[in-house]
């Protein structure tokens, strides 16, 4: 499924989900990410050693965890990252598994546990607080 017409607001260069492989609307959601070698952030992160970056990972998450928020019409937007660990890195050209799970809200609030994988390597994991779009 193509992220954009589920309603993810954001549009090419910053979108961070290629495509959605699971969607269970206002439960959680599961997408990919393939960031090409061509990408020019890789440019300086890092020069012979490309790896992508936490914050990318982080908003990549977020994006997912919008799309599980919004998958019935309602929009979402990052609010606050409560904690982002980054055991491993990912790197262009792997196939980075994005997930992530409601876990509770409070008014406008949604609260998702999120994870970035490549195969069975943890790349990313953490909580992210999204709020919801009213007008």
């Amino acid at each position: 499924m193509d992220p954009v017409s589920l309603g993810l607001p954001h549009r090419d260069p910053f979108v961070f989900v290629d495509r959605v492989v699971e969607l269970q609307p206002g439960e959680g959601a599961r997408g990919e990410k393939v960031f090409s070698p061509d990408d020019p952030m890789f440019r300086g992160h890092f020069p012979g050693d490309p790896l992508v970056p936490g914050v990318i990972l982080t908003e990549a998450l977020a994006q997912v965890a919008g799309i599980a928020g919004g998958g019935d019409g309602r929009r979402f937007l990052l609010s606050a990252i409560r904690s982002m660990k980054f055991p491993s890195a990912a790197r262009p050209e792997q196939i980075i598994d994005l997930q992530a799970r409601r876990t509770g809200a409070m008014g406008g609030l949604w609260m998702f546990d999120v994870s970035a994988r490549v195969g069975e390597t943890v790349v990313a994991e953490g909580q992210v607080v999204l709020n919801e779009v009213t007008a």
